[in-house]
């Protein structure tokens, strides 16, 4: 067995839907720790970053504005990093299929995803699906500081001139 860890993406339609628990809640059967987890805005640059491997599909737009929470009203989605053993096989048989027709009806995505009427595949959840793409995907979405334990190597840099929003 292997110790991975995976990035989980509660997505904007996942939190209008208020399903937020039941994801986590099915989550939980893959019996995986939590490492890190925040409700976050997902900017333009983000998005465009995440699903940069997809940037020359027709619907890449769509995908953007999407994950964004243009398409939801809601600019909110929930970022995870689990870890443990075979995590992201775990988490993605928990998940399901993209495509929530096609993904397990007991699955994250086949009780809760649809596909719209003008082909957006609303499919609540993202998964990481690789050891590679986890690593990418979660330095993309989290900090080191964010995350309980150093999954990755790290350095300790001094900043200048850094702007912050600190309480007032």
């Amino acid at each position: 067995m292997a110790i991975e860890q995976t990035l989980i993406v509660v997505k904007p339609d996942g939190l209008i839907k208020s399903l937020t628990g039941n994801v986590i809640s099915r989550l939980a059967e893959a019996k995986l720790t939590i490492m890190g987890a925040k409700v976050m805005r997902v900017s333009r640059e983000l998005a465009e970053k995440h699903y940069e491997h997809l940037k020359d599909k027709p619907f890449f737009e769509e995908l953007i504005m999407y994950i964004m929470g243009e398409v939801h009203k809601t600019r909110r989605v929930l970022a995870l990093v689990y870890q443990g053993d075979n995590a992201i096989t775990k988490i993605r048989d928990v998940v399901g299929d993209t495509n929530p027709e096609m993904a397990n009806p007991v699955s994250i995505r086949g009780a809760y995803g649809r596909i719209t009427t003008t082909g957006v595949f609303e499919n609540v959840v993202h998964a990481s699906s690789s050891p590679e793409d986890a690593e990418k995907e979660i330095k993309l979405w989290f900090q080191p500081d964010e995350i309980i334990e150093d999954l990755y190597p790290v350095k300790e840099v001094t900043l200048k001139n850094v702007k912050k929003l600190v309480w007032a």
